[in-house]
């Protein structure tokens, strides 16, 4: 069964078949939470988020069309749910006492440059950009999706990943650069 195409599993899910959702799960759990947690930034909500993925797969799984890979399927409902609870915690109210518990994690400039492993400076810089564009990033060289599937993730034409490509990279460029790393690409 390790062996089976992700499609092949999909269609065994559909049909009720718990051994291969426990395989397909295995497959893509961790590429799928990575990329959640890197939107929510919270390692609970992004578990909370992977749980109704997979479970959206085992009740949907006979709807699967094949237009993309399972992966951009999954990705493209991560996305969707993610983005959706972000907006629910965006309209819900505060109150005082939670608001101020919230720690500040994002780093100073002072402290960037005092760090000197690369990949956590890399990371802050990409923090600090858009989430449009961390989104692109983060599917395109961290989960090595094709401009076409992010096209389909995202729901925006490939022109427009492409131009969120560009000006995601000289933006990391200039902030790599201000965060004293002169080759933002290794």
């Amino acid at each position: 069964m390790h062996t089976e195409s992700d499609e092949d599993l999909v269609k065994r899910i559909a049909s009720g078949d718990r051994l291969a959702m426990k395989v397909l799960f295995s497959r893509h759990q961790v590429r799928v939470y990575r990329f959640v947690l890197r939107l929510v930034r919270d390692e609970t909500l992004a578990e909370d988020v992977i749980s109704d993925v997979f479970m959206d797969l085992w009740r949907q799984a006979d709807r699967f069309e094949a237009r993309a890979s399972v992966s951009t399927w999954l990705l493209a409902i991560a996305r969707n749910k993610a983005w959706s609870l972000l907006r629910k915690r965006r309209d819900a109210e505060l109150d005082e006492d939670y608001a101020e518990s919230i720690e500040d994690e994002a780093d100073g400039p002072e402290i960037v440059l005092q760090k000197q492993d690369k990949g956590l400076a890399i990371r802050a810089c990409l923090g600090r950009l858009s989430a449009e564009h961390r989104e692109v990033i983060d599917l395109v060289y961290y989960h090595e999706t094709s401009v076409e599937e992010v096209a389909r993730i995202v729901g925006i034409p490939e022109n427009t990943v492409k131009t969120r490509l560009f000006h995601a990279r000289k933006k990391l460029g200039e902030l790599l650069k201000a965060a004293g790393i002169d080759r933002g690409w290794p």
